[in-house]
């Protein structure tokens, strides 16, 4: 190693201009900004610790500088929002310090007392006590790169980055389990796609990579397993690192100095890049091309995110087989042959012609997708995951289509309007009989042409032209055509702080959707409302109700949502007529997780909900909740979804910095998001005076008997995971602490719902009690 360092030193013209070569051993009182001084390099300047530019802000990690390629190996606190120029990095006895920031403020802390610290040529940054005793380490807390030397312990895991340029958690894990077996898994789920199977030996194995590119598992002393074999001699020209890559695949890396400073692949976990499951989100399934995964989206679909596959795809039609009121519309079935899918069937029908398979599916409102595998017919409910292309395999999936059907001719001759334009070719025919063809040409443009025009106008005015459902942004509507729609405002289906909504029915395709009418909202030109409606109108997300149309006629302004089938969450959590299954509660809070994480992280323009509540949660007909009301924070006045003068929110749910008149976050959401997983797990209101004085405040509850041992009184008579109930108390606590700070992003609280991190144990929140 030394001559390779002295090797890569050689590279110094290429080091970071800000960081300055100090002593490798750091003082305590020592300090860091983005612009001055904002690396600490190791001795030989091969790593430098310290500030590193990422996108509009700077993050915190160890970067390879050494090389003309830097590459960046461990980030702290990856998934914290980024900090500004304006931040210092101090080490003080407590660990390292960051401030000012919006995520952890330590990067490093241990409970020993912090003497001194130093950027090591390994790669490894340590703090020691003052008996110069490593305290931590950046080898223990790996994120998605092993360098040599470095061990991934049983029980540990390694998260691949979101992008290249963006080193937050992302979609695929890979953990050294506790049996022994090295596993790869979507961070989503516990589907494994790739294992050492070396399960069964042992609880103490540790991936281990060496100097010379040997990267193995071993048991203690004993050597179980090689994934490399790695030179019998250290190649001292080349250096090694090995990394979880943003596509699900890891690989090992090596850098020769020989070859003008290459990385080259030594070896992959997989050379084919669908093989990573949700490498393609939900129903669409990956199709290599040129050696890259491709994604596709099922027939009669599209992606839900535009740009990331792995957002998967959702119907471009409303496919409600089971009520459907529209005579124009029916269903066929739609091949895709050779492809295979990762899902339960709720029925299976011993079929051994494909035909009969999909006429099975045809006849069955609750199939939506039929997968015919050998003899047997699969029955399906969407969604599909984990698809994809294999040319080796006769099987296929049938999807269930939605089309219109051709208009009958009688229909045709009533219709008013094509009466009329029936008129005119008979009129265009008695012209072409009597003055011959250029009369004809004459009188297509001089009265065929306005004409058409007209029409167009007219029924778009009246509303008998649907909106393209494919635009991206949401339609513009009259206000006449609302009254249309919902009969003059006849059917109230729901009523709020802000707004009352109606049931509604397009008048052409009768696709049932509920309007809202906005009440109190603030004073918004006609430009600032439309632009704004757009913006939302882009935000398209499984989680997430969708928004197809607006109307702002002075000051009417009304909103057009997709119609929810099922109401709110509300409606069924605190009712006693329907009962959810506790498998059932945690799918609904992780996919309400996910909707806020889109709105915080993923989509173009950051969204603050401001209320997240169990009565903005709506259920679609599969009993899928999604997320309604988003954006409207910007839209209202300041007081229209408030209990507490001049604060937006709900009583029970808003957060404390709300009444300190401190800047809101996104972790205000996060706040409320965890006062509402309280409510999923004990099916009861936060705020309920019909109980004994002492249950009445839920969360004070909780922590109670979290604080008291006594979880297991919040259970109801129902067979569920105690593991798993636990755990999901512990990440409502720490979503509801009062530092706004000490509140995880909403991507670990997903990581947290889904078992992947591990969740320590949470302080007394220390809840702000709002005045009732």
């Amino acid at each position: 190693m030394a001559f390779l360092a002295a090797c890569l030193l050689a590279f110094a013209v290429f080091f970071n201009a800000q960081a300055r070569l100090v002593p490798s051993n750091i003082s305590r009182g020592s300090s860091l900004t983005p612009h001055s001084n904002s690396s600490w390099l190791s001795s030989s300047g091969v790593y430098a610790f310290g500030f590193y530019k990422q996108g509009n802000g700077y993050a915190v990690g160890i970067v390879l500088v050494g090389i003309p390629e830097k590459i960046v190996v461990w980030t702290a606190n990856r998934d914290d929002p980024l900090v500004s120029d304006n931040a210092t990095l101090l080490l003080t006895a407590d660990g390292l310090s960051l401030k000012p920031t919006q995520g952890q403020p330590m990067v490093a802390s241990t409970t020993q007392a912090v003497f001194s610290a130093s950027m090591l040529d390994s790669g490894n940054f340590v703090l020691y006590n003052s008996d110069q005793e490593i305290v931590w380490q950046s080898f223990d807390n790996p994120t998605d790169t092993l360098l040599p030397g470095q061990t991934l312990r049983a029980g540990s895991q390694l998260y691949s980055a979101k992008s290249e340029t963006n080193s937050s958690t992302g979609i695929f894990r890979l953990i050294m389990q506790k049996d022994g077996n090295l596993v790869q898994y979507p961070v989503a789920t516990s589907d494994p796609y790739y294992a050492t199977g070396t399960d069964g030996s042992g609880n103490n194995v540790t991936l281990n990579l060496d100097a010379d590119g040997h990267l193995y598992l071993v048991n203690n002393t004993v050597t179980i397993f090689n994934i490399t074999n790695g030179g019998i001699t250290t190649d001292q020209s080349k250096s090694y690192l090995m990394r979880l890559d943003i596509d699900g695949i890891f690989r090992l890396y090596s850098y020769s100095l020989k070859q003008n400073g290459n990385w080259s692949v030594e070896w992959q976990s997989t050379l084919d890049k669908c093989n990573p499951l949700g490498v393609c989100g939900f129903n669409s399934y990956c199709v290599t091309m040129d050696l890259k995964a491709e994604c596709k989206c099922l027939p009669g679909f599209e992606p839900t995110t535009l740009g990331d596959q792995t957002s998967g795809c959702g119907r471009n039609t409303v496919a409600d087989v089971c009520n459907s009121v529209n005579e124009s519309f029916t269903y066929i079935m739609q091949e895709l042959p050779s492809t295979r899918w990762d899902n339960f069937a709720y029925m299976t029908l011993s079929l051994s012609d494909k035909e009969e398979c999909n006429k099975a599916c045809l006849e069955d409102c609750n199939c939506e997708a039929a997968l015919f595998v050998g003899g047997s017919c699969r029955m399906q409910r969407l969604p599909l995951s984990y698809g994809r292309r294999r040319l080796d395999t006769s099987d296929s999936a049938f999807i269930k289509v939605g089309i219109s059907k051709p208009p009958a001719a009688d229909n045709f001759l009533k219709d008013k309007n094509k009466r009329k334009g029936l008129v005119a070719v008979l009129i265009l025919g008695v012209l072409l009989t009597a003055f011959g063809t250029s009369l004809l040409v004459i009188s297509v443009f001089a009265f065929w042409k306005p004409k058409v025009w007209g029409y167009k106008m007219m029924n778009q005015l009246n509303g008998d032209v649907e909106w393209n459902e494919d635009e991206v942004a949401p339609r513009p509507y009259a206000y006449e055509q609302l009254e249309k729609m919902t009969d003059n405002f006849k059917e109230e289906v729901g009523r709020g702080a802000s707004a009352t909504v109606y049931k509604g029915v397009m008048l052409c395709s009768h696709k049932l959707v509920a309007v809202k009418k906005l009440e109190n909202v603030a004073a918004e030109g006609e430009k600032e409302f439309q632009t704004e409606m757009k913006v939302i109108g882009r935000t398209h997300h499984r989680s997430l109700v969708r928004l197809l149309g607006y109307c702002h006629d002075g000051p009417k302004k009304l909103l057009v949502y997709e119609y929810m089938r099922n109401g709110s969450l509300a409606d069924i959590l605190f009712t006693p007529k329907r009962k959810l299954y506790w498998e059932e509660r945690m799918g609904i809070a992780r996919n309400i997780a996910r909707g806020l994480l889109y709105l915080h992280e993923d989509c173009d323009t950051q969204i603050i909900h401001c209320d997240i509540k169990p009565q903005n949660i709506l259920m679609d007909e599969y009993m899928c909740p999604k997320i309604a009301d988003f954006g409207l924070a910007k839209l209202l006045q300041q007081d229209q979804t408030r209990t507490t003068t001049g604060i937006r929110g709900t009583k029970g749910y808003v957060a404390p910095e709300w009444h300190r008149k401190m800047p809101i976050t996104v972790k205000a959401d996060v706040y409320s998001f965890g006062i509402v997983l309280l409510e999923i797990v004990c099916c009861r209101r936060n705020v309920d005076w019909s109980l004994p004085q002492e249950e009445a405040i839920l969360d004070e509850l909780v922590y109670h008997y979290f604080e008291s041992g006594e979880l297991s009184k919040l259970i109801r008579d129902e067979e569920i995971n105690v593991r798993q109930f636990e755990r999901v108390i512990k990440v409502a606590l720490w979503c509801m602490q009062d530092e706004p700070s000490l509140r995880p992003s909403m991507k670990k609280v997903l990581l947290m719902l889904e078992g992947t991190v591990d969740i320590p144990i949470p302080p007394n929140p220390s809840s702000f009690l709002n005045s009732i």
